[in-house]
């Protein structure tokens, strides 16, 4: 009888014995990198939602070949072009500009506008003149462009709407409209209005007046 009892007693405990378990610490340890995961998941599409529109649509990056725009802008300045300003507003004269080259729209150009629709652009002597409603405009441009001398070339063209003038601030050697003729509207991509690098040229990129 002792030997029954004793048993008995044995199989009891081991029905009062808990199962084996998965250990809770590294369920804890998933469900945190889980939770991590899908909130990092979560701040880079934000990001995309504000950075892609902002990027496309809005502003986007340049950076400078060529010398066509020394003193004031050397090849590999990486600029911020603002692509917005344009279409609730005009450019206006001396703003440094980002196109589309006339006569092949793959190709990026920057320049600065000198010549505005409805004017009369002349280079004589190597002198700018702007006329408009019979008034005429010997242009100043020291400001932005201490060491130049004069503007090579003999032009005169009278811009229609929507259509601009363009020079490099290099102009003895920029490839520009007195080259390929007058820039139409729908070619200008966007107004330069940051330098970002180099780090010791960072500015923000006004224009002058005149």
């Amino acid at each position: 009888m002792d030997y029954n009892l004793s048993n008995n007693n044995q199989k009891e405990e081991n029905r009062n014995t808990p199962p084996n378990v998965p250990d809770n610490k590294f369920q804890d340890f998933i469900k945190k990198y889980l939770l991590v995961g899908w909130d990092l998941l979560k701040i880079i599409l934000i990001a995309l939602v504000i950075v892609l529109p902002i990027r496309y649509f809005l502003f986007q990056p340049f950076i400078v070949k060529g010398e066509s725009m020394v003193p004031n802008f050397q090849s590999g300045d990486y600029l911020i072009v603002d692509e917005i300003s344009y279409r609730i507003g005009n450019p206006q004269r001396g703003d440094v500009v980002v196109l589309k080259y006339p006569l092949d729209p793959t190709q990026r150009y920057i320049k600065r506008i000198i010549g505005m629709p409805g004017e009369t652009f002349e280079i004589q002597n190597g002198n700018i003149i702007i006329s408009r409603d019979g008034k005429k405009l010997f242009l100043e441009e020291t400001g932005y462009l201490p060491l130049l001398s004069s503007t090579d070339g003999n032009v005169k063209v009278t811009l229609e709407a929507d259509e601009y003038f363009v020079l490099g601030d290099n102009r003895q050697f920029s490839y520009d409209s007195r080259r390929w003729g007058v820039l139409p509207r729908k070619d200008i991509i966007g107004k330069a209005i940051f330098r970002v690098f180099p780090l010791s040229m960072m500015t923000y990129i006004s224009s002058p007046s005149y």
